[in-house]
């Protein structure tokens, strides 16, 4: 038998597997299975794309971080250094020196560029399931040290003990600091003043006439302001508070003390002891841009006096404060200083900046004296002949009984072995003032110092005069001295004002370089709390002078990372 069929000829078996077949066409059991493997393979390959772009960021932001501060080092003009191997050993000692494509250098007497570019191919593994078989982190950077608007002030000591090979040597190493800044500086961003000091500053008569000054001394080239301690506490100057000038005196030179009578020539002023030595080449000079007249400046300079180091910070540091912009005004429309200084000295606030001190020493504070206020001008209680020239002085206080009702003392009549014995008679006492039968001019106190040292007068108008013992003569001595003039302070006084106007130097964000040029040790302690820090603060000798003041002139300008 062939096996059944139904009616239509299709067998049973036939029938059974097409039910089978639709049964199966109709099933969707298993349609989620299959969208879930599909979703967990996708959701594999974004976590692995995740891990290359991490790789790759991570090697992106290693390359840059040393790009930037390789370049940043091999670009500070300080660095001895070839730049090229400076950014090499940056990236040899990050452990990515494969990585560094290439290195630019383009520099100057007065700048450096240094360009530098790197590349790693983080070798992607998941994106090259999508055709990206390389993935490049790439990083660049360029940095420059270049001279931005820079002010500098340099104080320079030209106290006696410079003379000699040491002021020569200043002179030639201040000439290379100048030459070196100014030279690379085609768009004349940079201005240099110059502060020399001894124990005063001396001003050029066109900057005196910017202050209140009262007391003048009427002698031209001698322009000392004596600055009261209230000064150090500030930055700026004002230019309305009345400033006492120093006297053009000789305070130090002292006197025979002989009681017998001295001609007025053995008491003639030696002005070498003035502490305001009168001259230019003591002046200060203005700032300028101009390389020709800071030379001019430098190669005059002269030493001579004593020290006072806070006088040589103070004016440095006035001449870069704001506040002394009416003042730079003011030059400058009277032809003392250039236009291209208009706007100087700039704020401190200015980003674009850079404000500088230079201060050198090769000493230590020394005291000096200054003539007090009420015998620096007007009326003095002095006479002088209009015939022969002989003085008198005229005494209103206390008189040796010899003067009877006499008050006026003339010197040259005190002539007998009594008077010149010390004993005072009455021979040169008289009731007016000596005119020699032609009349007589009272003296102003400007007059006196012009011709005479403090100690001539004190002992020959007033300690021969009013003592009749060696002890009552030495007290006159001292009293009058003590009238006529004051020490400055004292030495420790002078320290705390040199630190007080390093503290508002530095508070104002200018950059403070001192040098001891072969100072003692209170010198060089006092210098180096006045820098900006250590590395500001050089100890010089004759042979390493030029080395300090270069290595100050290559350091002068601003780094910054320019790409």
């Amino acid at each position: 038998m062939a096996g059944f069929q139904s009616d239509t000829g299709v067998s049973r078996t036939a029938q059974a597997a097409r039910r089978a077949l639709t049964r199966f066409a109709r099933d969707t059991s298993g349609t989620l299975v299959v969208f879930g493997m599909m979703l967990f393979v996708l959701m594999i390959m974004m976590g692995g794309i995740a891990v290359d772009l991490m790789r790759y960021e991570s090697t992106r932001t290693a390359l840059q971080n040393t790009l930037d501060r390789s370049t940043l080092a091999a670009a500070t003009l300080s660095q001895n250094l070839p730049a090229e191997s400076v950014v090499n050993d940056y990236f040899m000692k990050a452990g990515l020196i494969q990585y560094l494509s290439g290195v630019v250098v383009d520099e100057g007497l007065n700048f450096r560029t240094v360009t530098a570019d790197a590349d790693a191919n983080t070798r992607p593994m998941f994106l090259q399931l999508l055709g990206i078989n390389e993935f490049f982190a790439q990083g660049h950077s360029q940095a420059e040290q270049r001279l931005n608007n820079v002010e500098i002030m340099l104080s320079l000591d030209i106290s006696g003990s410079m003379s000699g090979a040491k002021i020569a040597k200043l002179i030639t190493a201040a000439n290379s600091f100048v030459d070196t800044v100014l030279s690379s500086d085609p768009d004349q961003k940079i201005s240099i003043g110059i502060v020399p000091y001894n124990a005063q500053v001396n001003l050029p008569p066109e900057l005196m006439a910017e202050f209140n000054v009262v007391h003048p001394n009427n002698v031209t080239n001698v322009n000392c302001l004596e600055l009261p301690a209230s000064v150090f506490t500030t930055s700026g100057m004002s230019t309305t508070t009345p400033f006492s000038e120093m006297a053009y005196a000789d305070t130090m030179s002292s006197d025979a003390k002989s009681t017998s009578y001295a001609a007025t020539s053995t008491g003639a002023p030696n002005f070498n002891n003035a502490y305001c030595l009168k001259g230019t080449f003591n002046q200060i000079l203005m700032p300028t841009k101009d390389p020709a007249k800071l030379h001019a400046k430098i190669n005059g300079l002269t030493a001579a006096g004593y020290t006072s180091i806070m006088y040589g910070m103070r004016w440095g540091l006035e001449l870069l404060d704001p506040s002394a912009q009416p003042i730079f005004t003011s030059l400058i429309s009277g032809g003392y200083m250039a236009s291209n200084l208009a706007g100087h000295p700039y704020d401190y606030t200015d980003v674009e900046t850079l404000k500088v001190i230079v201060l050198m020493t090769d000493g230590e504070h020394t005291l000096h004296e200054q003539v007090k206020d009420n015998r620096k001008d007007g009326p003095s209680p002095m006479w002088k002949s209009t015939g022969d020239g002989f003085y008198s002085i005229q005494h209103t206080g206390t008189r040796p009984v010899a003067a009877g009702t006499n008050t006026y003392w003339v010197p040259h009549l005190c002539v007998s072995a009594s008077c010149t014995a010390g004993t005072n008679t009455a021979e040169a006492w008289s009731a007016s003032a000596y005119n020699s039968g032609a009349g007589a001019t009272q003296l102003d106190w400007r007059d006196i110092w012009a011709t005479f040292r403090n100690s001539y007068v004190a002992w020959q108008f007033y300690a021969r005069a009013l003592g009749t013992t060696s002890g009552t003569r030495t007290t006159a001595y001292n009293t009058a001295i003590s009238s006529m003039e004051a020490s400055y302070g004292s030495t420790v006084t002078e320290d705390s004002q040199l630190q007080l106007g390093c503290a508002q130097a530095k508070t104002n964000g200018v950059v403070v370089y001192t040098i001891g040029f072969e100072a003692p040790a209170i010198g060089l302690t006092q210098l180096k709390a006045c820098a900006t820090s250590q590395a500001h603060f050089f100890d010089a000798t004759t042979l390493t002078i030029g080395t300090a003041f270069k290595a100050i002139a290559n350091n002068i300008s601003q780094l910054r990372l320019t790409q």
